[in-house]
Parts: structure tokens; sequence; C-alpha cells
């Protein structure tokens, strides 16, 4: 049995987007545990883990975020054909290797079978992460060092042996954090062609400073080298803000490629109007008229 998780803070969302998702992609014998957020998302998180670890026929859990939808109706088949691996503990859409933290998009990104799917601005879809800084040229699934929160598909295995760290702030890292555990574990990391839309604003980061102290945490908690003194702690909290600079300057760029696409999108409605072709000849009249004008003056 593939059981399927989610964390709700807001129904409607839940409704709107992951319920339809996990719908689709659900078996007939199928158990979907969505529970109220219990003080935060990564403790309802491990309150579900708990509440499936003790079922003996539990092939795997897929988490998903509340505001992620999955696309595709084949997902159980993918995931028990990756999962014959009994070294396989994490199955994800999106992963990279040689991530630098908790900004693993600046890692490379090796794989990414989602997209961004907005409501503002028109609405539309764009590429999942289109902000990092490398991106994979063909697309390749297999083992990573990290996978986005976003989908995550855990083993029976890591269910019953590994927890989300509620002590990381407001959530922020937390999928670099237990892809982190689950390889110390000796247990692979993977991605997966298993097709997502994230349903969110293109405003990627409101208040950078939560994000910044959840990558110096990330980041000490898997460092192995001794403090010395403060200049690593500065050198992190110089790293994370720089991390949390990028993305707020790359949600200006995904909302000016929004814009311009509801612009070519107005552009196209308005020139595919009968009125529009019907006084096409006069605008060309017009137009000759007026180069005409010009060339006599």
């Amino acid at each position: 049995m593939i059981a399927f998780g989610c964390s709700i803070t807001v129904p409607d969302i839940y409704e709107r987007c992951a319920a339809p998702g996990i719908q689709r992609a659900a078996e007939p014998d199928s158990k979907v545990f969505a529970r109220a957020s219990a003080g935060s998302v990564l403790r309802s998180h491990n309150v579900i883990l708990d509440e499936v670890a003790g079922r003996e026929d539990l092939e795997a859990l897929v988490v998903v975020h509340q505001d992620v939808e999955i696309l595709g109706p084949d997902l159980c088949r993918k995931v028990r054909a990756v999962l014959r691996d009994p070294t396989v503990g994490v199955v994800g859409c999106v992963g990279a290797n040689d991530v630098p933290g908790i900004a693993w998009w600046e890692g490379s990104v090796t794989w990414a079978s989602a997209v961004c799917r907005y409501r503002d601005l028109g609405g539309g879809d764009l590429p999942v992460y289109p902000w990092g800084r490398s991106a994979p040229p063909a697309g390749v699934t297999g083992e990573v060092e990290t996978v986005d929160g976003l989908l995550m598909v855990l083993s029976p295995w890591v269910v019953r042996n590994v927890r989300f760290d509620e002590a990381l702030a407001l959530s922020h890292g937390y999928d670099v954090d237990f892809c982190h555990q689950v390889r110390a574990a000796g247990h692979k990391v993977v991605t997966e062609d298993l097709r997502v839309a994230h349903h969110h604003a293109l405003k990627l980061v409101s208040n950078p400073e939560p994000w910044v102290e959840a990558h110096m945490k990330v980041a000490e908690k898997w460092d192995d080298a001794p403090e010395e003194d403060d200049w690593k702690t500065r050198a992190r909290r110089a790293e994370a803000r720089a991390s949390a600079a990028w993305l707020l300057a790359s949600s200006k760029a995904l909302q000016a490629d929004a814009r311009a696409r509801e612009h070519e999108r107005r552009l196209a409605e308005l020139t595919n109007r009968r009125s529009w072709r019907l006084t096409a000849p006069l605008r060309r009249l017009n137009r000759l008229r007026k180069r005409r004008g010009a060339t006599a003056s």
C-alpha cells in the first residue's frame, strides 16, 4: 500500500491543489493522511510518519505540500519501480548535486519534472526554479544529494527510522537536512519523473531573515569541523544573505517574465478579434499615407 501524507495550514489551498492530485495518483487501497498543522509543518510531518510507521503493508509514503498538485496518474507505478532498489530511501521530482547549503538550486540541478503554476498576472505556468545558477542540459534522473521538499517519497525504512528536524526555523531547509540524514544512514536519495505543479505566487521570499537563520542552522549541524572563532559564523551569514538576495532578485525576474506573457496574451486576444482583422486594410492604408506624407515633407 502506498500512502499519501499532507500537512494542512490552509484547507482551501489543500482542496484546490493537493487533494485533486492525490486523488489522481492514489490507488484503490491507498490511505490518505491529510492532517491539520500540529504546531508546525515539520511537527505535522512527523505525526504522520509516526501514524504510518506501524503499518506492515506500507510500500511508501508520499509527503506532498498542500499547494502541490500531482499531475501524473502513474506515480505509484514509478515509485514501486524505483523502490525495488532497497538502498533507495527518498525519491523526489526535483533534485541537485554539489549543494552548497539549503539553497540547493545553487548546486547542479540534475532533474526537475515540475512547473510553477501561478494565479497572479493572468495566471500560467513557468519552469520550476528557473532562477537556479545551473540547469540540466538534458535532464537525468538518478542519485542526488538532495531533493526539493515539495514532494518527497519515503521508503518504509525511512518512515520508521528518520524524522524531520523540528528545530529548523520556519521549516526552511528541512528537505536538505532530511536528505542529509538519509544519506548519512547509508540510503540513497534519487529523482524520478514524478510530474507536479507547484501552485504559488511569483514572490519567492517575503522575509529573508528566517531563511538566513535556517541556512546557518543546517550548515552548523552538518559541518564536521570544530568551531574556532567567529569568522565561520560571519561567513555563513554572508553566504546565507547572498543566497537570499539571489532569491529576491529572481523573484523580480519571474514577475517580469509573467508580465511579458500577460501582455503577449492580451495582444493575441486583441489581434484575433474579428473587428481587428476587418480594419487591417484601413490601418495599412493609414501607415502608407503617413510614410508618403513624411517623404513629401
